[in-house]
């Protein structure tokens, strides 16, 4: 298999199709292992967080399910009409920054109106994050954290519009993967960030609140940063080893 795109933001998608039609097709079965991150990187001359990237696209739409230790796996045939894994597409810097945006306000106001139960609940949350090691565990207890500071402002447009916010996180793919890759690899502590909201919320001090907020989502912006340019990086020597492979073969003529 090969693929002959040109726009590195949207290989990883170009790859998802390729592999979903070929399940489509019935090149691979349900049960049947799909080749290693290596072999498909190979087949598709990209770099691996890409395949990576439409893994997890695929896992998405309920075609594959990865297995700790063990690969990736076909869950069944595409249904007919099954959504492309490129369709809804959003990006993580936008999504951070209109979550920073938004947010930041919900925190001042929830300042003022958050309630001792509130409050607790969200204690409660960070605590479970800091024992939780498993993405998409640390993922739903996140957004519950920030849910609950939208709940807590007591206005239910204030909530709506953030639930909206992680509804379109949640519905892209590579936002999803994006956001992973820069957890994992990025600096900061969001355990500890976390907490400094909590206390600024506790203080009832809507601008220490919106401030520590924002310094949490500007942290994630950071770490997004941080693997685009490693992304970058890797991409371009990619481009020179294959410019030495092409100079070696013509010298050899």
């Amino acid at each position: 298999m090969t693929t002959g795109a040109s726009d590195p933001q949207k290989l990883y998608q170009q790859i998802a199709r390729a592999i979903a039609t070929a399940i489509n097709d019935g090149r691979y079965g349900p049960g049947d292992k799909l080749p290693s991150e290596r072999e498909l990187a190979d087949d598709f001359g990209v770099s691996r967080p890409t395949v990576r990237d439409a893994m997890i696209a695929l896992e998405f739409q309920g075609l594959v399910e990865a297995r700790q230790g063990s690969g990736v796996y076909v869950n069944a045939l595409a249904a007919p009409g099954t959504e492309d894994p490129a369709e809804v597409e959003v990006g993580a810097l936008e999504l951070t920054e209109a979550r920073r945006l938004f947010e930041g306000e919900a925190c001042a106001l929830s300042a003022a109106t958050a309630t001792d139960e509130s409050l607790a609940l969200l204690e409660q949350l960070v605590d479970q994050m800091a024992r939780s090691f498993a993405p998409d565990e640390v993922e739903r207890l996140e957004q519950a954290f920030h849910l609950a500071i939208a709940r807590a402002t007591g206005n239910a447009a204030i909530e709506a519009g953030v639930e909206d916010l992680w509804a379109l996180r949640q519905q892209s793919p590579a936002c999803v993967a994006m956001l992973r890759r820069a957890r994992a690899h990025g600096g900061g502590d969001a355990v500890e960030a976390h907490r400094r909201i909590v206390a600024a919320l506790r203080r009832r001090d809507p601008r220490a609140a919106r401030q520590a907020l924002h310094a949490h989502l500007a942290q994630v912006i950071e770490n997004l940063l941080a693997v685009a340019e490693l992304d970058a990086l890797q991409q371009t020597r990619q481009k020179m080893a294959e410019q030495r492979r092409e100079l070696a073969r013509r010298t050899q003529i």
